[in-house]
């Protein structure tokens, strides 16, 4: 199984941002254990972070064809980018939704995910892993298929 893991704006700042949120490790420790989940779940992986809009569409649709699979945390753009829910919903693959807080316990704005729309499963709150289960998600539904 090959899956394509998104990360979207800021989430490049963990560590530094909002510590009490989202807590001390960094970035490269979100990489690390994405990497690591994969390797254990037995699913290849790539991984894209982009602080653009743009690039994320392009990135989801250079998944069709490519990837079995795709795990995102669109960050910010979970509550603003229908631009995103299209080109998840263009290409229809299997999709899980990811984030590291609870949206559903913040802001009021953020309780609309756009790109929530077009995915299976959301793993919200639980930190980095939601995208172990992310991932566990996305395999196990591969063998039943």
């Amino acid at each position: 199984m090959k899956l394509l893991v998104i990360n979207g704006p800021n989430l490049n700042l963990l560590g530094v941002r909002e510590p009490e949120l989202y807590g001390k490790r960094d970035f490269a420790a979100l990489e690390t254990y994405i990497r690591e989940s994969c390797r254990e779940l037995g699913a290849e992986c790539e991984l894209f972070q982009s602080n653009h809009e743009g690039a994320i569409v392009d990135a989801i649709q250079s998944a069709l064809g490519r990837m079995d699979g795709i795990v995102i945390n669109p960050a910010a753009y979970t509550h603003t980018s229908v631009a995103i829910l299209d080109a998840l919903k263009a290409v229809a693959l299997p999709a899980v939704e990811v984030h590291l807080t609870d949206i559903r316990e913040r802001e009021s704005f953020r309780h609309v995910s756009y790109a929530g729309m077009a995915c299976e499963k959301t793993f919200a709150g639980l930190g980095f892993e939601g995208y172990r289960r992310a991932v566990e998600y996305l395999v196990n539904r591969g063998k039943t298929i």
